[in-house]
């Protein structure tokens, strides 16, 4: 069963796209904690990010580390966390989230409005740094 990610991977649903090769894709999260909060999704569909095979699981960190050094660069933060939850789309992924304390990254917090103009901007102001 095709999920919502599949569909940003196959262009089938827009998304603000920073970084794509051949196994992942990061674009910004559309309901997010933080400006530059970012979702690193493999390309191959499988459900729990343990269920991926060696090569995609330690390549997604991989890919992760250089799109979490270029959100660092364009938004001030004590760093950016990392999460795996794995509930909200049956499709493994990484969020990436600039934050300054633990509380930054309370998935229970409102989220922020999407507002595609903004996105597009902090998305290829995000990619500019890669």
């Amino acid at each position: 069963m095709s999920t919502v990610f599949t569909k940003i991977i196959a262009g089938e649903i827009p998304c603000h796209k920073i970084a794509e090769n051949d196994q992942f894709i990061a674009f910004l999260d559309i309901n997010p904690l933080r400006y530059g909060h970012t979702l690193v999704v493999p390309k191959v569909e499988v459900d729990y990010i343990f269920d991926l095979d060696p090569e995609n699981l330690s390549g997604i960190m991989v890919f992760a580390k250089k799109v979490a050094k270029a959100i660092e660069k364009e938004f001030e933060c004590n760093r950016i966390g990392v999460t795996v939850i794995g509930l909200e789309v049956p499709h493994a992924h990484v969020h990436l989230i600039p934050i300054d304390s633990v509380l930054d990254m309370d998935f229970s917090r409102p989220k922020m409005p999407h507002e595609p103009e903004k996105f597009d901007a902090i998305a290829l102001r995000i990619a500019q740094h890669l």
